[in-house]
């Protein structure tokens, strides 16, 4: 009998729910190779999970403004103005919170890398 769009045999099916069967049961991986296994989150990586992070907002450290920023900017935005980052913001569709807040910025300061634009932000939101 033909299964319609079906890539494999039936056969192939059930043998690859057999396979799946321990994994799916246990809740964790069944590799007995280590280096196979997916790795685990460290307790020191920043948490991302949480939707976009803006400073100001709960859980936004310095730590996690700056990897959102390093992932919308990248290196080849630097160094650069608010007024450059925010257009580049806008461009990359960046959330409004992380735009205004890199608006807010004196307009007369260059920011050299992220690093610099992260201490600016979460010093200018955070407690001083």
């Amino acid at each position: 009998m033909q299964r319609g769009s079906d890539r494999l045999s039936r056969h192939r099916d059930d043998e690859m729910k057999h396979e799946l069967q321990g994994l799916l049961r246990s809740g964790h991986p069944t590799r007995s190779e280590e280096w196979n296994d997916p790795e685990p989150t460290a307790d020191d990586d920043p948490q991302v999970w949480g939707g976009p992070v803006a400073p100001g907002s709960v859980g936004a450290s310095l730590e996690t403004v700056r990897l959102e920023l390093a992932r919308l900017l990248g290196r080849s935005s630097f160094p650069a103005t608010p007024v450059e980052l925010v257009r580049i913001l806008r461009r990359k569709n960046a959330p409004d919170a992380l735009t205004e807040a890199v608006q807010a910025l004196p307009r007369k300061e260059r920011y050299a890398h992220v690093q610099e634009l992260a201490r600016a932000l979460t010093r200018t939101e955070g407690t001083p």
